[in-house]
């Protein structure tokens, strides 16, 4: 019934009289089920206030703690052919032990005897220096030669020309004497005639006097011709000491030029050595290349490249070593809302792949099957999963990682924070906030000191 009257029938008539009335108002239902909810919401609410340690969780893969202990793969600096595997997979090498022989595939290096004719090239080019350096040497002896020729040549010529300019001024001497002669004998003849025509001397007298006169005048013409060579001879003396100046400038110019060129020569000649010396040398090394060598102690995971005839080109992946000696680290991600909660050196808890473990994830001291670790680094920037990446070392106060762990296999990792009463873990959850910002015991510390200072 409804009971939607204002005449309620259960309180005027008594309806457990009746049979049916009877069967089932006497009977208490659910009471047993009702007391047991009620006791769980009791225990539920006192649950509420028990302590809960927040956590920031996370998966990631076992890994090495250094680069050059992690898996690797061996590759061939340069393109070739497989010609002999000399391991097998599973096998364990050392360090430069030969894995497997490969031939040259390019038409360059075909040729067996390529280093043997390089060192000849290389003999030839620098007896070619040595003849260029042999010609220098000899073009600079002929240049001091010259130059010493060239030298006696130029003091030969001073010495012409000072001997020239020695007879001007003798020259010179006589000119001006013979024009002071011809004075004095104009003057005679003056004065002779002078005298013949008053009758004082003959005319045999004057004649004399004309004709030395005469001769006099013939000498001054003579002594001006002399003056006149003696100056030549100077000039030409000048023009002897600038072809002398100028013939061996000339020849010591082309000796120089000479040397350049033998020189340059010998430089070219030189280049080429190094070339080929370099050349030499690379296909030394290249010869050693044939050989793929382990470049660590380690055992072979897998062969990349199978079979033999293949081949390949440079820097292509043939063969998967992994180092016998590795230290272990598990890489793990965080979101980056949980990373300003993550520092160096913090403990963390994991939880391997295939390693049997019960852990009741945040009751504080109730974890089993789990392994410490501290955090060694943190990546700075975002990883293409959106995630943060952390890397884990063993923790060497903790127990001992398993032995039987593989680098690859999967990890589960387990921050642990602050302990909070459970509803504020609930709230929490709900409203997607991060845990509680903590700071380990150091920073904390530095910081309380500070303050106190």
């Amino acid at each position: 019934m409804l009971n939607i009257s204002n005449n309620q029938l259960y309180k005027t008539i008594d309806l457990k009289k009746f049979k049916s009335g009877e069967k089932i108002f006497t009977k208490e239902y659910y009471k047993a089920f009702n007391k047991f909810l009620l006791a769980a919401a009791i225990i539920g609410f006192i649950g509420l206030f028990l302590p809960w340690t927040q956590n920031i969780t996370g998966k990631g893969l076992v890994t090495t703690l250094t680069p050059e202990h992690r898996p690797q793969t061996i590759q061939s600096q340069i393109p070739g052919r497989i010609e002999q595997w000399f391991v097998r997979e599973g096998d364990t090498v050392k360090k430069g032990d030969v894995i497997l022989r490969i031939s040259e595939v390019k038409s360059d290096y075909f040729d067996d005897k390529l280093i043997e004719r390089t060192s000849e090239q290389i003999n030839a080019k620098s007896s070619s220096v040595n003849a260029y350096q042999f010609k220098v040497e000899a073009l600079n002896r002929q240049m001091v030669a010259l130059k010493e020729e060239r030298k006696l040549k130029l003091e030969m010529a001073q010495n012409k020309l000072l001997q020239s300019k020695l007879k001007v001024q003798s020259d010179s001497i006589g000119f001006e004497a013979a024009k002071t002669n011809i004075k004095i004998a104009q003057r005679q003849y003056t004065r002779d005639e002078t005298l013949e025509k008053e009758g004082l001397k003959a005319v045999k007298d004057v004649e004399e006097k004309r004709l030395k006169l005469q001769e006099t005048e013939a000498k001054l013409i003579e002594q001006e011709n002399k003056l006149l060579a003696a100056k030549n001879e100077v000039l030409n003396a000048k023009v002897e000491i600038s072809r002398i100046k100028a013939e061996y400038d000339d020849k010591i110019s082309k000796s120089e030029s000479e040397k350049f060129t033998a020189e340059s020569s010998g430089f070219d000649a030189k280049a080429q050595v190094s070339k080929l010396e370099n050349s030499n040398s690379n296909y030394r090394v290249r010869n050693s290349l044939l050989f793929i060598t382990a470049p660590i102690d380690g055992i072979i995971n897998k062969a990349l490249r199978g079979g033999i005839g293949g081949t390949f080109k440079e820097g292509e992946d043939l063969v998967g070593i992994m180092p016998i000696t590795y230290e272990l680290a598990v890489e793990t991600y965080v979101r980056p809302i949980d990373l300003p909660l993550i520092h160096i050196g913090e403990n963390v808890r994991v939880q391997f792949d295939g390693w049997p473990a019960i852990v009741f994830s945040g009751w504080p001291n109730v974890s089993y099957g789990t392994y410490g670790a501290k955090v060694v680094a943190i990546e700075n920037f975002i990883s293409d999963n959106g995630k943060y990446r952390i890397l884990l070392a063993p923790d060497e106060k903790d127990h001992t990682w398993p032995n039987a762990i593989r680098v690859g296999s999967g990890a589960r990792t387990i921050a642990l924070l602050e302990d909070v009463p459970i509803w504020f873990e609930l709230w929490r959850q709900l409203n997607s906030f991060p845990p509680n910002y903590y700071q380990p015991d150091g920073e904390a510390k530095g910081k309380a000191e500070t303050k106190k200072k």
